[in-house]
């Protein structure tokens, strides 16, 4: 089963690469969402993973709690695991959270849940600027905003002139027919990269490699 465990008084799940976002928001109980928001993309969670994550105003690896995957030699490296101080010896964790690869191919991600009274997720066709709410991203049809929390809070964030109801997630995945690479002129964008179909995946530094190849 792609859903491995699913704790929602510990506010983990943990699941395999290939499982889609829509799946993990149908799987979460009300009241605790993931750290990435309600679309679909091409890759899946493991995708999602690689890419250091999509849309999100926090950094995505302090949400990641756990991996396993297979290094290019073969080898099972797990690393990390439902707290946060199951860690020892070197955190391989955040090194391979946005590593697009380079060290390996996941199997296996524990992502850590957020509890939230009320969720939003507005469109508006103002710029892509950074806001107070947890996701945001420019879309072919606008900004896209969406924040989970208390209701006050929610409705502070999606507060937008011109902001319309999003009340279907969005499907990306076919945007995509050749896979999510990062690009200055693709179709959707986040605080931190544009994403375009095709695209190669940004070079990794030497030191990054050394570390690949020791695995």
């Amino acid at each position: 089963m792609p859903i491995l465990d699913l704790s929602p008084d510990d506010q983990t799940i943990t699941l395999t690469g290939e499982v889609t976002l829509p799946e993990v928001y149908a799987a979460l109980p009300a009241g605790l969402f993931p750290p990435f928001p309600h679309v679909n993309l091409p890759g899946g969670v493991g995708g999602l993973t690689l890419r250091g994550g999509f849309g999100q105003t926090f950094p995505f690896a302090s949400d990641v709690l756990g991996v396993t995957f297979r290094a290019a030699s073969g080898r099972v490296v797990r690393a990390g695991g439902r707290t946060v101080k199951n860690v020892q010896g070197y955190d391989l964790t955040r090194p391979f959270v946005g590593s697009f690869g380079v060290l390996g191919e996941l199997l296996e991600v524990t992502l850590r849940l957020r509890p939230g009274l009320s969720v939003g997720h507005v469109v508006h066709p103002g710029p892509l600027v950074p806001t107070t709410a947890r996701f945001t991203w420019a879309a072919p049809d606008g900004t896209h905003v969406v924040h989970f929390g208390h209701e006050r809070e929610v409705r502070a964030a999606l507060d937008l002139p011109g902001a319309q109801l999003v009340t279907a997630p969005p499907d990306y995945a076919p945007l995509f027919p050749d896979g999510m690479g990062v690009g200055e002129a693709g179709p959707l964008r986040d605080l931190r990269l544009g994403w375009q179909n095709g695209a190669r995946v940004p070079e990794a530094p030497a030191l990054f490699r050394t570390l690949a190849a020791s695995l």
